[in-house]
């Protein structure tokens, strides 16, 4: 099992702050541009595993628009990632 972030250590151990987060976090993935992505996401793997292609620990980046390895895709330094036109 992985260790776990000092952020899932934190609301593991502040029931409140996990039900504010899971709150803002139920809000944020409701929004349009979200939901888009979020389909958009679905419909590239279903079609890159259609064609045989393997993804697995993959995730699509919307980015520079191909699927690039999980931990590159979530690990961006800075603020929350890169941002738009930087590559």
């Amino acid at each position: 099992m992985a260790a776990k972030s000092e952020s899932a250590k934190y609301y593991a151990s502040h029931p409140e702050a996990r039900k504010k987060k899971q709150a803002y976090d139920k809000v944020l993935g409701a929004r349009p541009e979200q939901v888009k992505k979020r389909t958009e996401s679905n419909q590239k793997r279903a079609e890159a595993k259609k064609k045989g292609q393997n993804i697995q620990g993959k995730d699509y980046d919307h980015s520079v628009n191909r699927f690039v390895k999980s931990s590159v895709n979530r690990g961006r330094a800075g603020e929350g990632g890169r941002k738009k036109g930087s590559r």
